[in-house]
C-alpha cells in the first residue's frame, strides 16, 4: 500500500501489513490525537517521542526498527502523511 505524504501527492511512502501490525502491537496510535482531532507536526513529534521511548526497551525488534526507518522517521513523513497513515490503519482494522 502507498500513502501520500503531501497534499500534492508528489511524495509517498510504502506501507506494509507488517508496519500496520507493528503499529497495532505497540498501540502507537492510541491516545495520540488531542481532543481537537487535528493531525499536525506536534502530533507527529509526540508519536516519534513515544516510539523513541519504546525503542529503549525493545531495540531488538526488527519490525519496530523497520517501521521507524521506513515510515515514522522517514524524511518524507510529515503531518499529512501521518493523517493518511492513521486513515489507512483505521480502514484496515475495520475489515
Amino acid at each position: 500500500m502507498t500513502i501520500p505524504t503531501n497534499v500534492k501527492g508528489s511524495r509517498s511512502l510504502k506501507i506494509t501489513d507488517e508496519h500496520l501490525e507493528t503499529l497495532k502491537r505497540y498501540s502507537l496510535l492510541a491516545d495520540l490525537l488531542d481532543s481537537n482531532g487535528f493531525v499536525d507536526e506536534n502530533v507527529l513529534e509526540k508519536l516519534r517521542l513515544n516510539v523513541r521511548s519504546i525503542l529503549e526497551r525493545h531495540s531488538d525488534d526488527p519490525a519496530l526498527l523497520s517501521l521507524c526507518r521506513e515510515v515514522l522517521f522517514h524524511d518524507n513523513m510529515k503531518a499529512y502523511g501521518l493523517h493518511q497513515l492513521i486513515l489507512l490503519y483505521l480502514s484496515k482494522n475495520d475489515e
